[in-house]
């Protein structure tokens, strides 16, 4: 069984939002970062030229 981090990453944001809704601007902050470092760096490797 595998488990994508992007779908785990916004199931965890979610359920602080509900629970927690001041942490709203931090959680979408550190899950925007999160995927985004993914989609630079996850899979593909360094690649600089």
């Amino acid at each position: 069984m595998t488990i994508s981090l992007a779908p785990l990453v916004a199931l965890i944001a979610g359920i602080l939002i509900l629970v927690v809704p001041r942490l709203l601007n931090y959680i979408v902050a550190i899950y925007l970062i999160v995927i985004g470092l993914i989609g630079l760096f996850g899979g593909s490797g360094f690649h600089i030229r």
